[in-house]
């Protein structure tokens, strides 16, 4: 099996633990591979966050300057400026040249999708060899819906508003076929902010739009780690991405090598108890199922 959704960098400050932010030695990419090994999988698919690599800066602009919120504008400028510290021309470099070490990876990125920039961001990346693209909304406007800072953001907005926004946009993302996979789709719950009531229709609408979009899912134990406590997407929301005959990867979402393909059998076992029997796999943005 294959781990494909894997950073190479953790967020927040460098601790002094791992290489410094934006380098890459080859010993590191290694031990991603060690605990991915003693996991049960043979592959993983490096997945660096665009916005964090310093090239991305004229292509996504800044995209939290429209939001009518000081508040959220100010914290979201500071967050992105002490976040983007890589570097994407090393990481793409390292991750070819571990290839040609014979490592089985894939080269991939994880996309923060903006509808304003989208076009220009497909563009940019075209030159790239990537294996495969993820796509994910981690922001709306300038409200970073995951990040513990601005959780507060979910009681004074409502808490059906805020799924609603974040299912239009996860949906406009799925539906714009630009990128290979959906990235933890109900990421909106990350928080532990979940409705009382299944948001059946919002579900409905973005299974939808992947399938028509040709766009996959990830099953990602992440969210088992998160105030959460289940894992992305839910079971429902699964089961609306199976009866439209939507493809899954499997990941883990891991930003230091002793989380590598972390549980993926719990991800295997929730897709199978929905009725998958295969997931796929990418080369040079190029899917293939293969037995789950």
């Amino acid at each position: 099996m294959g781990d494909y959704h894997v950073h190479l960098h953790p967020h927040g400050p460098y601790t002094g633990k791992g290489p410094p932010p934006g380098q890459y030695p080859i010993d590191h990419i290694e031990a991603y591979f060690e605990t991915a090994r003693a996991n049960g999988a043979d592959e993983i698919g490096f997945t660096e966050h665009l916005y964090r690599c310093v090239e991305s800066r004229p292509v996504l602009g800044r995209w939290w300057e429209a939001d009518p919120r000081k508040d959220l504008r100010e914290f979201t400028n500071s967050y992105v400026r002490s976040e983007r510290v890589l570097s994407l021309e090393r990481y793409v470099q390292a991750v070819v040249d571990a290839k040609d070490r014979g490592l089985p990876v894939k080269l991939g990125l994880e996309v923060d999708f903006f509808p304003d920039t989208v076009d220009a961001v497909v563009e940019f990346l075209a030159p790239y060899p990537f294996d495969f693209l993820i796509a994910s909304t981690h922001w709306l406007g300038a409200w970073g819906i995951d990040l513990a800072e601005q959780e507060h953001e979910f009681d004074r907005r409502g808490h059906l508003r805020s799924y609603e926004e974040y299912f239009a946009m996860e949906t406009r993302l799925a539906a714009s076929g630009h990128f290979d996979v959906l990235a933890h789709a109900d990421v909106v719950k990350k928080r532990g902010v979940k409705l009382d009531d299944t948001p059946t229709d919002m579900y409905e609408e973005l299974a939808v739009a992947a399938a028509r979009g040709g766009t996959a899912v990830e099953v990602s134990t992440a969210g088992l780690f998160q105030p959460a406590c289940e894992m992305y997407p839910a079971r429902p929301l699964l089961e609306r991405f199976y009866n439209h005959d939507v493809p899954i990867t499997l990941a883990s979402d891991a930003h230091v090598p002793q989380n590598c393909a972390r549980d993926l059998s719990k991800a295997i076992e929730l897709a199978r108890s929905v009725g998958y029997t295969q997931r796929i796999e990418f080369t040079g943005r190029k899917g293939t199922l293969v037995p789950l």
